[in-house]
């Protein structure tokens, strides 16, 4: 059984970095988010169809997909303009 691959998200002044994360289709993906700042933000995606809090200074886990090629946003909900991304899902 194949690996799950592993992308690593931080927040850094209401900000995700990286911002733009290129997956390959048809695989689950874990995502680990790490909140550097000192308050909390939830990691939010409609087209995905996940919410996570994060506290602050604290990380948090996400699994997602497997997924078809396209593009998936996400976005914090307690910064929503500022915090914003997207996954791109490509074919691999």
């Amino acid at each position: 059984m194949a690996e799950t691959p592993v992308i690593k998200i931080r927040i850094e002044n209401h900000l995700f970095i990286p911002a733009e994360i290129e997956v390959p289709a048809g695989k689950k993906i874990k995502l680990i988010i790490e909140n550097k700042d000192d308050t909390p933000e939830e990691f939010e995606s409609y087209p995905l169809n996940r919410e996570k809090v994060i506290v602050g200074k604290g990380k948090a886990v996400v699994f997602i997909g497997p997924l078809e090629p396209g593009e998936y946003p996400f976005f914090g909900e307690f910064n929503p303009k500022t915090a914003q991304g997207v996954i791109k899902v490509k074919k691999p």
